[in-house]
C-alpha cells in the first residue's frame, strides 16, 4: 500500500512537473485572450491515473504563478482546469472520446471572466468565449486525444500498474 501511494504521488508530481514546463516554455501562447496552453492537452490523463487530478491543478497552479498571473487567475484558472480534471476522470469508464470536453467547458466558461473581471480585458465575454474555447479544443481535444492515442497503447506499463 505504501509504494503504492509513493507511486501515485510521483505521479502527480511528475505530472505537475510537465504541466509547468510547458506551460512557461510555450508563456506566449499560454496566456491572454487569444491562448491555446499546450500543458491542457496533458488534461487527458485523468482517464489513465487519479493521480492526475492533483498534478494538473498543481502544475496549473505553479504554472500561473511562474506565469506572472494575478491572483484571481491564479486561483480560478487552476480551479477550472481541477473542475475539468474531475469530470474527465469520471468519464474513464463511459467514453474517452468524450474526456476533453469537461477541460474545455470548465476553462471557456471561467477563464473569460477572469480575463474581464481580473484583467480588465474589455472584449465580450461571449467573444472571449469562443477565442478561449477554441485555444482549449486544440489543446485539450485535438492535441489531448493524440496524446490519448500514444498512451493508450502503454497505459498498463504507464499507469494502471499502480493506479486505484
Amino acid at each position: 500500500m505504501k509504494t503504492k501511494n509513493t507511486v501515485l504521488l510521483t505521479q502527480a508530481a511528475m505530472i505537475a512537473a510537465i504541466y509547468v514546463v510547458l506551460t512557461y516554455v510555450f508563456a506566449p501562447f499560454s496566456f491572454g485572450e487569444i491562448q491555446v496552453r499546450i500543458a491542457e492537452a496533458l488534461t487527458i490523463l485523468p482517464l489513465f491515473t487519479p493521480a492526475a487530478i492533483p498534478g494538473l491543478f498543481i502544475g496549473c497552479l505553479i504554472g500561473n504563478i511562474l506565469g506572472g498571473a494575478i491572483l484571481p487567475d491564479i486561483i480560478f484558472g487552476s480551479l477550472a482546469t481541477l473542475i475539468g480534471a474531475c469530470f474527465t476522470y469520471m468519464l474513464r469508464e463511459k467514453s474517452p472520446l468524450l474526456a476533453p470536453i469537461p477541460p474545455i467547458m470548465a476553462n471557456t466558461f471561467i477563464v473569460p471572466f477572469v480575463l474581464r473581471y481580473g484583467y480588465g480585458v474589455a472584449l465580450p465575454i461571449p467573444f472571449m468565449m469562443m477565442t478561449v474555447g477554441i485555444g482549449e479544443v486544440l489543446s485539450c481535444g485535438v492535441l489531448g486525444l493524440v496524446l490519448f492515442t500514444a498512451f493508450k497503447r502503454y497505459a498498463a506499463v504507464i499507469f494502471k500498474k499502480y493506479s486505484i
